[in-house]
């Protein structure tokens, strides 16, 4: 049973790329994407760019090398390029940023679902918190990644047949869109967070760590039966990705209007639940229910797909393919992740699109600098020394972010955070170069 945890390459390519579009698009993007439209309009397309050149990298440069090596975790490379040190390194980073990104993603959902439903009936959130994590545990332990991509297909048909009968639903009562709330492209200023180069980078060097190196997406483009089948599963999959992404954008437009036609204040993650919710709608009980489906599908697969990753890397990787230990990793990787959203609700915020990708600039940063520095150079490194630079790169990311405006003129850092981890990553590794005798 415990190879159902690993991608078997049988799988034919369409049914993946349909799943991807569900496992890239979770609660945050059904709930964040249309709440962002108020302060940044359609610029998140720029860092769609971004995703697609990302997408591009992934299969024709990952993707051969995996198929060609045969790994079963792709942190597994890095021990057979470096050494043990390195691929223990990327594991842990890996673990911590997909442990707190799946973690952020399921908390917007419950929070959403304890607003909504939960709290009126006196359930209090750590229940609620409880019931959802041990529902995960219970369908991925059994299904493995062929239960992931299962759902992950009729998560992405629920998600796109909710949010399109929710656009024309709330577009009927609103009419044109407002095409000042639709600007795409942010060249003007540098400093601006939304600034073109800066999202497009960010969205490239994301794709690229977020899902060329991680083991929870890369285990869906393994199952397919091919190289080849893999490629065209990535290059469907990323368009479909981005025009899922423009109906969510088109559907923040509409909720805007319709917030400012009837006095409603919510912003942000809370309008779409609260024009859903308003009563206000035509239909309004179907949108509402909609609503509800649409976020339980786009967040509880991401979940139960986290826990078979954080499961498999954890076992393959840090304890050594212990596979009698499986289901106690599995078990402490659910609880984990409980404490982590329990965490995140007494923290008490729920604006969450920028944070997921804020994590990932620092947690990937190091992997994308260990994978790009072993594809681009030959030379060997001392491989004990290599965990001291992986954790020393994010720490000087962290003092420049802090700082920038004071030292660098009014400069705001971005997504391209990630870049420049990496980046510090690669000049520690050059460091580390083994001289030839």
């Amino acid at each position: 049973m415990a190879k159902d945890f690993y991608a078997t390459r049988s799988t034919a390519w369409w049914k993946v790329a349909i799943a991807m579009i569900g496992s890239c698009l979770s609660g945050v993007t059904f709930v964040s994407v249309p709440g962002m439209v108020g302060a940044v309009g359609f610029g998140y397309l720029q860092m769609c760019v971004g995703f697609f050149l990302g997408y591009l990298v992934i299969a024709f440069v990952l993707t051969p090398l995996y198929f060609r090596l045969n790994v079963v975790s792709v942190y597994e490379y890095l021990e057979k390029r470096f050494g043990v040190a390195s691929h223990k390194t990327g594991a842990w980073f890996f673990f911590v940023s997909k442990m707190l990104g799946a973690s952020v993603r399921l908390f917007l959902m419950i929070a959403t679902l304890q607003l909504l439903v939960a709290s009126p009936a006196g359930i209090p959130f750590w229940v609620t918190t409880l019931v959802v994590v041990a529902l995960e545990w219970l369908y991925t332990v059994r299904g493995g990644v062929k239960a992931v991509i299962g759902l992950d297909i009729v998560k992405t048909v629920a998600m796109l047949v909710a949010v399109i009968l929710c656009l024309v639903l709330i577009a009927r009562e609103v009419g044109k869109p407002d095409t000042s709330l639709m600007r795409v492209f942010y060249f003007d200023d540098v400093n601006h967070p939304e600034y073109f180069w800066k999202q497009l980078l960010g969205g490239l060097f994301t794709v690229v760590a977020a899902t060329g190196l991680d083991q929870d997406m890369m285990q869906r483009t393994l199952a397919c039966k091919s190289v080849r089948d893999s490629q065209k599963n990535l290059i469907v999959s990323v368009l479909l990705q981005i025009v899922t992404i423009a109906l969510f954008l088109f559907l923040g437009v509409y909720l805007y209007q319709f917030a400012a036609l009837h006095g409603i204040e919510a912003t942000g993650d809370s309008l779409f639940p609260a024009v859903t919710w308003s009563g206000l709608l035509p239909a309004s009980g179907l949108v509402a229910t909609l609503f509800i489906v649409g976020l339980v599908m786009a967040g509880f697969p991401a979940g139960g797909s986290a826990l078979t990753a954080l499961t498999t890397s954890f076992t393959i990787d840090i304890l050594g393919g212990k596979e009698e230990k499986r289901t106690w990793v599995h078990t402490g990787m659910a609880v984990l992740m409980a404490v982590c959203i329990l965490v995140f609700n007494a923290l008490n915020n729920t604006s969450v699109i920028d944070a997921v990708y804020r994590l990932a600039s620092y947690t990937y940063g190091p992997i994308l600098g260990l994978f790009a520095f072993g594809l681009c150079c030959k030379k060997q490194v001392r491989d004990r020394w290599v965990p001291v630079v992986a954790v020393a790169a994010p720490l000087l990311c962290l003092v420049l972010d802090l700082n920038s405006v004071r030292w660098f003129n009014g400069y705001h850092f971005s997504y391209e955070l990630l870049a420049m981890n990496a980046a510090f990553t690669i000049i520690g590794l050059c460091c580390l170069i083994r001289r030839e005798r």
